[in-house]
């Protein structure tokens, strides 16, 4: 299965991202052994950067570094496919300034919603960095459930324990970009976080 050919975005209503990068995950996969899905904030600005690029792409080198701080010896981005782990963004195009339109977010959130469908045996969604968390909180508001992850800054919410549709979710932070190899400290609790996901499959 792709989830480009269930997902996709016809209209591109959004005006503060970049279309032209706009990408869906188009890796061949196992819906039903995908325990872990992975949720970062954006696309890149040049796909060659993107999880499932050819080569040495960027989002995949910070990705399996994080991993890797967490005592997961992976070396490419099929091998955490095979152990279940899902990468995707909760925002389908690359931004065009630093931030991202709440506007946006919600929009995308349509995608992202139908992305998870796709997927009945998640255990755990990692939720890096406030986009894709506003993205979790948009998808249970438009469908009139309980707010996932409650207001708060990331560093003092994550610690506790939250719940989209039975599934755990883990606020966290940013690991694709080159910002993820200076960042010890957020590196240490992303590491913590993933460790935590990787326990309950």
């Amino acid at each position: 299965m792709k989830t480009c050919d269930f997902v996709d975005c016809k209209n591109f209503p959004c005006t503060d991202v970049n279309h032209s990068s706009y990408i869906i995950p188009g890796i061949e996969m196992e819906a039903m052994k995908v325990s872990i899905v992975m949720i970062s904030e954006s696309a890149p600005e040049k796909l060659v950067d993107y999880y499932y690029a050819e080569g040495s792409p960027l989002f995949a080198e910070t990705t399996l570094l994080a991993f890797r701080d967490a005592g997961v010896k992976v070396n490419t981005v099929s091998e955490l496919i095979e152990q279940g782990v899902y990468l995707t963004s909760a925002v389908k195009c690359g931004k065009t300034t630093y931030g991202i339109q709440t506007g946006t977010i919600i929009e995308c959130s349509l995608l992202l919603e139908r992305e998870l469908n796709l997927f009945p045996n998640v255990k755990a969604c990692l939720l890096m960095g406030d986009v894709a968390i506003k993205a979790i909180n948009s998808i249970a508001k438009r469908n009139g459930e309980p707010r996932p992850v409650p207001v708060g800054s990331t560093y003092k919410i994550r610690a506790n324990e939250f719940y989209f549709r039975s599934k755990r979710v883990f606020p966290s932070y940013l690991q694709a970009g080159a910002s993820f190899f200076s960042e010890k400290s957020k590196r240490k609790m992303i590491a913590e976080d993933l460790s935590a996901a990787l326990k309950l499959v």
